[in-house]
């Protein structure tokens, strides 16, 4: 996108122009000359999650190639806690410059509905850059859990009310998956939300957790190797790194479809040339082969939705949040 003031006219302007009009062109000039060098300097990334998870993950495969296309390093910060609001008020105060950004996921849709007393407004705080990646969440339970099916997981969760469940966090699709799944099956589960995945991966290889929702990468190797059974996936349909596993919709659910996504996120008002240069190096990576292999292996599917797109999503995917929010009445633990 062009700046809105051409730096060659200006300096073609007829001598007759007067003094005034030149001098107050100079602030719109410097800004636009500000904005075309964008960026001088290495530019942050807060993380909303725990190292080793899955968004985590994600920025750290697209950071080369991002840094390569913007000509400057990334630094990647992971800022976890309050159900990604943390990292988020990070941002959100941050200059609107392009030089702090959040990588997110879908998360990002709950923090309003279930975060109170926000120092900023969540709704208004950031502009959509893109999306990076989607991926299905899969329901899995411990070594020795006395379900195979998510039938048989249902009953016994009836006659065993607060069979726990681990999740990336409150808010993540496993917290809602996990909520909506309680309400239209009628029985009772305990929420317990870790700071990302590999955490709640962790207690359920270690039998700390009944189940847990997450990613199914994530889950993928207790899964094959023993430590963890998979009942069902999240999403409308099978995908991913676990396909061969029914989807809650398929297994007496009709509807039921909630998928994860990452994506990347300015402070509001950063300018749209700005916007344009980081949407810009987030897709030359995606395009990457390489990058787009080791993304597919780690469970995910390469989305390169480009910013208007992604604002199109969230204002879309918000309300959807919205009726889960109503329809479960789940609340920030």
């Amino acid at each position: 996108m062009q700046p809105s003031l051409n730096y060659r006219e200006t300096l073609a302007m007829p001598a007759r122009r007067s003094f005034l009009a030149a001098t107050l062109a100079l602030p719109a000039l410097g800004r636009a000359n500000a904005q075309g060098g964008f960026p001088d300097r290495p530019v942050r990334v807060v993380v909303a999650f725990a190292p080793g998870g899955q968004s985590d993950t994600v920025i750290r495969l697209l950071a080369p190639k991002m840094s390569e296309a913007l000509g400057q390093p990334i630094v990647i910060e992971n800022r976890t806690g309050a159900g990604g609001s943390i990292a988020g008020g990070v941002v959100a105060q941050s200059p609107a410059d392009g030089y702090t950004l959040l990588f997110d996921s879908f998360g990002f849709l709950v923090v309003p509905f279930l975060v109170k007393g926000l120092s900023y407004d969540h709704d208004k705080a950031f502009a959509p850059v893109g999306q990076a990646v989607s991926l299905p969440y899969v329901l899995v339970v411990k070594k020795g859990f006395p379900a195979k099916t998510l039938a048989e997981f249902i009953a016994y969760a009836k006659k065993n009310p607060g069979v726990s469940y681990g999740t990336p966090g409150t808010g993540s699709v496993g917290h809602l998956a996990g909520a909506l799944l309680a309400s239209r099956a009628g029985i009772t589960l305990e929420h317990i939300p870790y700071r990302g995945g590999a955490e709640s991966a962790r207690d359920l290889a270690g039998g700390v957790v009944d189940a847990a929702i997450g990613t199914a990468n994530t889950f993928r190797p207790l899964v094959e190797d023993g430590r963890a059974a998979g009942i069902a996936l999240t999403s409308g349909e099978r995908r991913g790194t676990l396909a061969n596993l029914p989807t809650i919709a398929e297994s007496g659910f009709p509807g039921f479809d909630l998928t994860s996504w990452n994506g990347l996120f300015a402070p509001a008002r950063t300018p749209a040339p700005v916007i344009a240069r980081l949407e810009a190096a987030m897709q030359a990576a995606l395009a990457d082969e390489p990058t787009r292999q080791k993304l597919m292996m780690a469970g995910n599917d390469p989305a390169a939705e480009g910013s208007a797109a992604f604002a199109a999503r969230i204002a879309r995917e918000r309300e959807v949040v919205r009726k889960i929010v109503q329809e479960t009445g789940i609340k920030a633990e």
